[in-house]
């Protein structure tokens, strides 16, 4: 998969090492991009118009992202990706997304929404399946 597929697609399975790494990198983007604009002149730090433009921008445009890499997230553990509206309950959602994405394994093998990133549980291709059995 590539990385494109990785931050754009809803589709397939991601490990956690590419969830997290992934993660930090949509991270390190917000921080260069606050550093760009108070390099730039914009108060980052107060409540002008400048300041919230940019985190708008910043948002929108890392929510693509952050959604494709819960969506694989989930489905690398078997689940649908609706499950990620529990991340808007107040605490409660933080700590299952740090535990069910980030730290809990993916299922092992094939599952409904594909083979395992990791290449375990026999051959990715169902056809290949079918032709050794």
């Amino acid at each position: 998969m590539t990385l494109a597929q990785k931050l754009f697609s809803f589709e397939g399975r991601i490990r956690r090492r590419d969830y997290w790494l992934l993660s930090i990198l949509l991270g390190v983007l917000v921080v260069v991009a606050y550093i760009v604009a108070a390099v730039v002149g914009v108060d980052v730090a107060s409540d002008s118009n400048a300041s919230m433009i940019l985190q708008v921008v910043v948002t929108l445009a890392l929510l693509w992202p952050s959604l494709a890499l819960g969506a694989k997230r989930c489905h690398d553990r078997d689940q649908s990706a609706w499950w990620l509206l529990i991340e808007f309950i107040p605490i409660i959602g933080g700590f299952w997304a740090l535990i069910n994405l980030g730290i809990l394994d993916g299922t092992q093998g094939r599952n409904r929404f594909g083979p395992s990133p990791k290449g375990i549980g026999g051959p990715a291709d169902p056809e290949l399946e079918k032709v050794f059995a």
